[in-house]
Formats: C-alpha cells, sequence, structure tokens
C-alpha cells in the first residue's frame, strides 16, 4: 500500500534540520505496519501523520546512536573488544583477566580506554549503550 505523507516529510526535514523538501514524498508501507500506526494513532488519540512523525524521528536518532556506538566499537582493539565483550556479559575485571589470562591491571587499563573511546565513564554505562548487542559467541570463546 503506498500512503501519501507530504507533512510527514517535511516535518522530519525541518526535525533533521535539513532544508524543506521541492516536491512531496510517497512511501511504501505493508498492510501490517500501516494498521499498527493507525492502532496507535487511535489509541492516543492524535493524528496518525504526527505519530508517524515521531516514530520515523526515534528511528533515525536510534540509527545515528547505533552508527555512533558501531564506530566506536570499530576503534577498539581486538583485545579491547574482547573485554568490553565480556564485560558486557556480566564478568568483573578479574574474571575477565582469568579468561584472557591477563594481569588485572592490564584489563583495568583496557577498560579505561574503552570508557574513554566511547566517551563514558562507568561499565555500567558501557552495558547500557550496548545493551541491544548480542555477545552470547564470546561467552563461549573470547579469543
Amino acid at each position: 500500500m503506498r500512503v501519501f505523507f507530504h507533512n510527514l516529510w517535511q516535518r522530519l526535514l525541518l526535525d533533521l534540520g535539513l532544508r524543506k523538501s521541492t516536491g512531496p514524498r510517497i512511501f511504501s508501507l505493508d498492510e501490517t505496519l500501516l494498521r499498527s500506526v493507525q492502532d496507535l494513532a487511535e489509541l492516543e488519540q492524535r493524528p496518525e501523520e504526527e505519530v508517524t512523525s515521531e516514530l520515523v524521528a526515534y528511528a533515525l536518532a536510534r540509527r545515528a546512536v547505533n552508527v555512533t556506538n558501531l564506530g566506536d566499537w570499530e576503534a577498539l582493539s581486538p583485545r579491547e573488544q574482547q573485554v568490553a565483550a565480556l564485560a558486557c556479559l556480566g564478568y568483573t575485571n578479574r574474571q575477565i583477566a582469568s579468561r584472557l589470562i591477563l594481569s588485572p591491571d592490564t584489563v583495568k587499563s583496557h577498560m579505561r580506554s574503552i570508557l574513554h573511546k566511547f566517551n563514558i565513564h562507568s561499565k555500567s554505562q558501557l552495558r547500557q549503550v550496548l545493551a541491544d548487542w548480542d555477545f552470547s559467541a564470546w561467552d563461549n570463546d573470547p579469543s
């Protein structure tokens, strides 16, 4: 199903700080997605265009965060990635050191570097930042 969202596109461009589009845009939505938007708009007693605009803006913001997080992850060395993955799995520095055959001080140094590269201050913040990531493979074989 094709749905016309001229106002949505204009609002989205304004929300993102981009200049106004030269014409209307047409987006394709599948029936399930369209029905979900309609149901949500009805539940919240708001116009469908407003709900859709907020959902798209949220999705774009989440995507930007994910792109940033991936860039930060790729800036880590392979060893830092191992340490970060195990930290996100809930291992302590001592447990990480034991698993990777490192000194606890080396793990602590890696954690400082990881936190610096992600511009955060604690392992709990790292866990929050990467909460949607699946590190289960690192639990079985961190090497």
